[in-house]
């Protein structure tokens, strides 16, 4: 079984001025000749850690991370205002520009997958190929599954953790009364929320239960970025159209595509995955058999170090490797 490679540290790191006050973290690591990958981090809110770089070998790889808007070390943290999905397409298009690059991987799990796949619709022809993990497409009952009538029957002792902060008369829209809490001026309200909502989210996402997780879920800091944003994206429905992603699926047409999903993913189910295989001619599979949503999972760890290393060796050719 194929583990991550050995950490490695940026050769460069930036905050790169977007729109409307917004300042992207971006950072490089890896060969800087090498094959231009784009690491999606998932949420929205989510933000990159130091093992996201670590998927990619370093000596056939030019690895580029950044948080998103509100997420991680961008700035200013957990902001709303001018934060929806064409901004980010837009964000990832500036970043794209500013280093340089004509092509590349992209590479996304999660939330980190629906916007490679809404990027790769409006730049298809700056998408080499694509390692996805953890599909969400993102519809509506993709979020009435999680936040709303579902993956409660699978974890009903975390769910009634997650409802306990609402009162009975708001629970018929979860979404919406988290996000009058998480947007409204009390901030003692806003970080019990927070917690709240991005627990349950970290508790749900991996198949055997994971204190690393959840400690990682609970951080104000991160919990705070994930819940505010999340709710403000799922609030909106995206900011895209239902189905969009499948419904313009003919724009992928030609992008070589991993998919990697967890049989046992509870945050975004499996159906995901396979109906955005059914409609990508180019792309294949990989249902891990013994895994649920986190990319920290084994196995999943596993298929994603070997779709980047077949990505690798698909492109090889037009790159220089590191000495």
């Amino acid at each position: 079984m194929l583990m991550l490679y050995p950490s490695i540290k940026p050769y460069k790191t930036f905050y790169l001025s977007v729109s409307d006050g917004h300042q992207l973290y971006v950072e490089e690591c890896g060969n800087p000749e090498g094959i231009p990958v784009l690491f999606i981090h998932g949420g929205p809110g989510g933000g990159c850690s130091t093992k996201d770089r670590c998927f990619f070998d370093p000596e056939m790889y030019r690895i580029i991370l950044f948080d998103q808007r509100g997420a991680g070390r961008s700035l200013p943290h957990a902001e709303l205002e001018a934060n929806n999905t064409q901004k980010l397409i837009d964000d990832i298009e500036q970043i794209r520009e500013r280093l340089d690059v004509e092509q590349w991987v992209l590479f996304g799990g999660s939330w980190g997958s629906t916007l490679s796949l809404l990027y790769a619709q409006a730049h298809a022809d700056r998408v080499m190929g694509m390692i996805l993990r953890g599909i969400f497409l993102c519809r509506d009952r993709d979020l009435q599954w999680f936040y709303q009538e579902g993956a409660h029957h699978i974890f009903p002792d975390y769910w009634q953790d997650y409802e306990e902060i609402i009162p009975e008369a708001e629970r018929e829209n979860m979404i919406s009364a988290y996000y009058r809490r998480l947007t409204g001026s009390d901030e003692l309200a806003k970080m019990n929320a927070a917690k709240h909502w991005s627990l349950w989210e970290g508790r749900c996402s991996t198949l055997r239960p994971s204190a690393d997780k959840e400690a990682h879920f609970s951080d104000p800091h991160v919990a705070l970025a994930m819940a505010r944003i999340e709710a403000h994206y799922f609030v909106n429905e995206a900011f895209i159209e239902q189905n969009q992603i499948i419904d313009h699926a003919d724009k992928l047409a030609g992008i070589p595509t991993t998919i990697v999903h967890g049989r046992y993913d509870m945050v975004c189910p499996l159906d995901n995955a396979v109906s955005l295989y059914n409609a990508l001619p180019d792309s294949e599979l990989h249902i891990i058999r013994d895994a649920g949503h986190a990319s920290s999972e084994p196995s999943i760890t596993d298929a994603l170090v070997r779709a980047t290393e077949e990505m690798a060796e698909r492109f090889k050719g037009d790159f220089h490797r590191g000495a």
